[in-house]
């Protein structure tokens, strides 16, 4: 299992990616192979004070440049074709890696995944995904959260597919319980896109659909899989994203449901829909962050969750 690392993505890098390693590394007698891709003469030098030179499972790539966050996605990838971002699209397109992982420019990351690895055969639009902490203990999905701000009913629909496979393969839901976030819970009920879609989720045979949730569903246990379009997606998110920093700002930081909800619990956001497993991490992720980005596409890796989300398609 060969994992692909930028080591030079996101604001505090690359010595909150090294400390991640390090924190994976530890006591991890099955850890994956890790490409480490950045700058030689910066990442080199970090790798050695934190005692992973020595380590078997790690290998630098050299990558002089970087895509930094304001330059635009599709110039600087063709521009910059030795950025690490470049680089480890290139070793996972050619099957050196099985996985990239990247907290650097999102937009790069995006269209490297669409562009370099393919979108899944039969899929309209890939999807990004975030996950919700349910009140109830257990985890929700929602999406689309910004990839896709317009949508078509269909592409909806695909998203439920979507996923409901990553809720049963990644989260452990036996039977994941899609529903529609919508302004009411009655059929008919919302905007154009959200009357199409439903008729195509009811009729959908790959899935179990429930039916329009509100917005006082979203932290509850009555969907485990919650649909959008990426505008809608992204308010939910962000608007999720602030109750940690309120709830730490007035003491409640060691509350045991409100510090699930900060980000670096559960490292990046897959992105769905693409033929091998691409994770996008957050700007300021730090070092358990970066520990849980490989924990995830590892456990994407080993679930074949791509592989299955294929198969799902051809069917």
């Amino acid at each position: 299992m060969n994992i692909g690392l930028d080591m030079m993505g996101g604001d505090f890098a690359p010595l909150e990616a090294v400390k991640g390693l390090q924190l994976y590394m530890q006591g991890n007698d099955h850890a994956a192979s890790v490409f480490c891709i950045g700058d030689e003469a910066i990442v080199n030098p970090l790798l050695e004070e934190y005692g992973l030179s020595a380590s078997p499972n790690l290998r630098v790539v050299h990558a002089p440049e970087t895509i930094g966050y304001h330059e635009p996605p599709t110039k600087a990838l063709k521009e910059k074709q030795r950025s690490s971002i470049a680089i480890g699209f290139y070793l996972l397109a050619t099957g050196k890696i099985d996985a990239f992982i990247s907290a650097g420019n999102t937009g790069a990351m995006l269209v490297g995944a669409m562009f370099n690895i393919k979108v899944t055969e039969g899929v309209l639009r890939p999807t990004i995904a975030t996950i919700i902490p349910k009140l109830d203990g257990s985890t929700g999905l929602l999406l689309d959260v910004g990839l896709n701000s317009d949508c078509k009913p269909e592409q909806l629909n695909q998203f439920a597919i979507l996923g409901s496979l990553y809720a049963k393969h990644m989260l452990g839901v036996a039977q994941p319980k899609v529903g529609l976030v919508n302004m009411g819970e009655e059929e008919g009920k919302g905007n154009m896109l959200a009357q199409a879609t439903y008729p195509l989720l009811a009729e959908n045979s790959h899935i179990y659909f429930i039916g329009n949730i509100e917005g006082r569903d979203i932290l509850n246990e009555k969907a485990d899989v919650m649909v959008c379009d990426g505008f809608t997606g992204n308010i939910i998110l962000k608007l999720a994203e602030t109750f940690y920093d309120i709830t730490r700002e007035r003491g409640y930081g060691n509350d045991g449901y409100f510090s699930r909800f900060h980000y670096e619990n559960y490292g990046g956001t897959p992105v769905l829909g693409v033929n091998k497993p691409v994770v996008i991490g957050h700007g300021i992720s730090t070092a358990k962050a970066f520990q849980n980005m490989i924990h995830e596409a590892e456990k994407m890796i080993q679930s074949d969750l791509c592989g299955k989300m294929a198969n799902e398609f051809k069917s």
